[in-house]
């Protein structure tokens, strides 16, 4: 039987509770340095609550330490990994490899230490390299996003006892993680320290190599959003067990909603292939509202490349969110609008279209106005909008409803618990005991000193009533059994409510007496660490390991890399590719002459150009599918 994890992100503590409450059997958040999301810093007193609250359920706390350091930044690294071995954290997401020697540390210093798992900012997208990974102490790889279900199970059936992390849902980044350079050399804002600029999300021309126009204004490498909620089981079938959602910049009511949604179908999955998949903590979940993945923000969604190569990835017209289709527009009058469809509006609600193209090649093509007030299907914008016209589309990126549900109470997390009151030789035993697996029991007692005296009237009904205040906790009375010997001894309410409380506040020492450290497995492994594989592409551009600090440059050179080339944040070549996509434009725009495409009526090579003039050349790279933009 496999565990399957779902694992949500927390912008700060709010969003993490929100995670573990709504359904979450991990989190990944920042500390305040050296995670990818350089605006999603948490204070490691944050992320000390977060691991008591997420423990209690069995669930996991992961910091990402996933940028690429300085050579300044060592010792505040060091520090920062050590203090997050203290408070219990479970694992780490790294980049940079100095990180290794600085866990080892800590496990010396503190006597215990997460475990490493591979950021895709390493780009992990061979069996090859997950092996490697593996012999160097990693217990988990993130994979990169572009991998289908073939190539997962690839992987997993090569390397089956290292566990594997995909992403599931959220913003796409259109290059491999880790290998993406575009915003540094652009405006000196680098993805690999968490300051990208987002080159992705910005519109281009298309131009060829005679100075032909091929497509104008269009943002030509924004993609969809992901969303795999229906393949979750080919996922867990071909290998995956952590189900990753993407968004550690977004709040606590997206957490909510869309944790929920893949929490609750999780769930369905296990019901249904019980006997191969559980989850991989406990509790249970009482869910006050009705997730709904289109009323988040999202760009439009797509499986990107689980199932191969598809048409409709990016999102050209536009890099917002569109939200959902919620009608036509059926009449417009000067001040209101009438729309056709079963949608119901509130006051407040924003709602979208995608205008007619003009002239004007710098036009936005997403026009955004607010409901100021709903009569039937009649709307009455704040402004009404000039481009509106009958027979649109009408979309809601803004529910007012839905957003007032999120803000309230919508889901208590519990775990269920069977109690058990016995006697002792001198006293009383209550003992506690939860599933924490299909078949897996954790049970821990408390004992109180009190003298046996036989009870002047039936004790039963008050021991129930006593033991079952469990309000306030993160437990529910599943079942009380009351052992024979106990029935008939008499015992005040404020022994039994003292009794419970005891039992209530011993719980954490009974999880931590039960958990297993993985420190020692993990650092043999890392002793006997092969030389590593060396890609053809990483040899062509040594950057491509992202080397900013002596001792990653140390750590190389240990495992075989003769020449290690500094980073491009800290010396860009020349000529270099800033971008590594399996993602390309000629397919998409249907020109790829191997995949049955037409003949393209351009001369290449062909560049992307900003509306400074600035941009990149394209490299087809037709052998290995692959598009690289190279700057110039």
């Amino acid at each position: 039987m496999r565990t399957l994890e779902l694992l949500a992100p927390a912008k700060n503590l709010e969003c993490g509770l929100a995670a573990i409450s709504h359904g979450a059997d991990a989190v990944y958040i920042g500390a305040d340095h050296f995670g990818a999301r350089a605006a999603a810093g948490n204070s490691v007193e944050d992320i000390r609550t977060l691991c008591d609250y997420a423990h209690c359920f069995g669930a996991k706390v992961y910091v990402t330490v996933n940028t690429i350091l300085y050579e300044d930044e060592l010792e505040a690294t060091q520090d920062l990994i050590t203090r997050l071995a203290e408070i219990g954290v479970d694992a780490l997401l790294v980049q940079d490899m100095a990180t290794l020697g600085m866990r080892r540390v800590a496990l010396q210093q503190v006597g215990h230490a997460p475990v490493l798992h591979a950021s895709t900012q390493m780009d992990n997208r061979t069996a090859e390299k997950v092996r490697w990974l593996r012999s160097l102490g990693f217990t988990r790889a993130v994979l990169a996003r572009e991998l289908s279900l073939e190539e997962i199970q690839t992987i997993h059936e090569a390397v089956p006892d290292v566990e594997l992390e995909v992403f599931v849902h959220g913003a796409l980044c259109v290059s491999y993680s880790g290998q993406c350079y575009a915003s540094q050399h652009l405006f000196g804002r680098s993805a690999n320290r968490g300051a990208c600029a987002q080159v992705c999300r910005m519109k281009y021309d298309l131009v060829d190599a005679d100075g032909r126009t091929v497509v104008s204004d269009r943002y030509l490498l924004s993609m969809k959003d992901l969303s795999q909620i229906d393949a979750l089981e080919q996922l867990a079938d071909a290998g995956a067990s952590s189900f990753k959602i993407e968004g550690r910049l977004k709040d606590a009511d997206y957490v909510k909603n869309v944790v929920a949604a893949y929490s609750q179908r999780l769930d369905q999955v296990i019901r249904r292939r019980k006997d191969d998949y559980r989850r991989a903590s406990w509790g249970r979940v009482d869910y006050h509202f009705q997730p709904d993945l289109n009323k988040t923000f999202n760009r439009g969604y797509t499986h990107y490349f689980l199932k191969g190569r598809t048409h409709d990835l990016p999102t050209m017209v536009t890099p917002k969110a569109l939200g959902e289709f919620v009608g036509t527009v059926k009449d417009v009058r000067r001040d209101a609008l009438r729309v056709t469809g079963t949608a119901a509006f509130a006051n407040g609600d924003g709602l979208c279209f995608l205008k007619d193209r003009t002239e004007t090649a710098a036009e936005e093509l997403l026009e955004g106005f607010r409901v100021n007030r709903v009569e039937g299907n009649w709307l009455y914008p704040f402004h009404m909008p000039h481009d509106l016209r009958r027979g649109m589309s009408l979309y809601r990126n803004n529910d007012v409803a839905f957003e007032k549900t999120l803000s309230g109470d919508t889901a208590h997390r519990t775990i269920p618990v069977t109690m058990t009151f016995g006697t002792t030789a001198d006293g009383f035993r209550l003992t506690l005991s939860i599933a924490t697996g299909a078949s897996e029991q954790l049970s821990w007692s408390v004992d109180t000193l009190f003298a046996h005296q036989p009870a002047n009237r039936p004790q039963e009904e008050n021991i129930r009533k006593q033991l079952s205040k469990l309000g306030g906790t993160v437990f529910e009375t599943k079942e009380i059994l009351i052992e024979d010997d106990a029935r008939g001894l008499f015992i005040p309410s404020s022994v039994l409510a003292q009794l419970r409380r005891d039992a209530v506040d011993a719980y954490p020492k009974a999880l931590h007496d039960n958990s297993v450290d993985h420190a020692a497995t993990v650092d043999q492994q890392a002793e006997d660490a092969p030389a590593a594989y060396w890609t053809a592409e990483y040899k062509k551009y040594p950057y491509l390991y992202n080397v900013s600090n002596h001792a990653a440059r140390a750590f190389y050179a240990q495992h075989g890399l003769a020449e290690v080339a500094p980073a491009l944040e800290t010396k860009e070549p020349k000529e270099s590719v800033v971008m590594q996509c399996r993602y390309c434009i000629r397919y998409e725009l249907g020109f790829c002459v191997r995949r049955g495409g037409r003949k393209p009526e351009w001369h290449e090579p062909l560049h992307l150009r900003l509306g400074d003039g600035r941009g990149f050349r394209l490299d087809f790279r037709c052998d290995e599918c692959q598009m690289n933009l190279v700057a110039e």
